[in-house]
């Protein structure tokens, strides 16, 4: 799969019009997908072994999306082969005092994974640009100065302050994916229909995600200028179809795959004198009786 089609390049311009949210490729169906998301998955466990032996990179992957995108559903199925001791997933709800006590980059930072590992942020820092911009008096009721609750430009500088974040993770090991997952209003609307129809689905759902379908259009715009200016050479954004959970998955497994395969990842070398151990510890055991 070209996955190039959903990358947005630097300092390109974004209009989610054009970008189908039905899009499946030349997959008829979802059991054709199936076959190559198992493919990426073995390899996805195998790349993450080789990941974990070197210790040297590790990698982010954040998702963000309106409500019943499929955040959850491409988390568990992609990640679904992948040994849990090198991966962590962390869930961004609403600040909490602590978090609200200071900058709003702190809690990603404090969560971020080690050498080795893959991190995962179901939302993240991007909230701060995206419901805090649309929800006005979100920011109003934050603790923050004046001048900076009051700044035209508070939004221009949050991406320079998040660009530059991204880039000293990157310099330093931590490779970021970005994905957007792009679905329609329409199967959004199905989706939430769904959750309340099933009882054993009534749990996703609350009455403020109806309400907050009314924010679309600002929504939409809050993503469109966010992914415009945060989307660099070494933390990309992809927007990725979302009405088709099937493709949406495999789309974010080709992703993923292809920027691990992108770092040169190694098992680490073997010394000559680590060699020699081996050869005695190897002669140690054969001698047992």
């Amino acid at each position: 799969m070209n996955t190039d089609k959903f990358l947005v390049k630097p300092g390109s311009k974004v209009d989610l019009k054009k970008h189908p949210t039905d899009f499946a490729g030349d997959y008829k169906d979802k059991k054709e997908a199936a076959k190559d998301l198992e493919k990426n998955i073995a390899r996805l466990a195998e790349l993450q072994d080789i990941l974990y032996a070197q210790n040297v990179h590790s990698l982010l992957i954040i998702f963000q999306a309106m409500d019943a995108a499929g955040k959850d559903s491409a988390i568990k199925h992609v990640m679904s082969g992948v040994n849990p001791q090198g991966c962590q997933v962390t869930a961004f709800k609403a600040p909490s005092a602590e978090e609200l006590d200071h900058d709003y980059l702190w809690r990603s930072q404090k969560v971020l994974p080690a050498r080795g590992c893959i991190g995962i942020f179901n939302r993240s820092h991007y909230e701060e640009v995206l419901v805090v911009r649309v929800h006005a008096g979100i920011l109003q009721g934050q603790q923050l100065p004046d001048a900076m609750k009051n700044d035209k430009n508070i939004w221009k500088k949050r991406f320079e302050h998040i660009r530059d974040w991204e880039n000293h993770l990157a310099e330093n090991g931590t490779h970021v994916i970005k994905f957007f997952l792009n679905v329609s209003k329409e199967e959004q609307k199905q989706r939430f229909l769904e959750r309340i129809n099933l009882p054993e689905k009534n749990w996703k759902f609350a009455a403020g995600d109806a309400k907050e379908r009314a924010f679309w259009p600002n929504y939409m715009n809050a993503y469109t200028e966010a992914i415009e200016a945060t989307s660099t050479k070494d933390s990309p954004w992809y927007i990725i179809p979302a009405d088709k959970k099937w493709f949406t998955r495999l789309a974010v497994s080709e992703v993923i795959v292809k920027r691990l395969e992108s770092l040169d990842l190694k098992y680490p070398a073997v010394t000559e004198a680590h060699k020699a151990e081996l050869a005695e510890s190897k002669a140690i055991l054969e001698a047992e009786k």
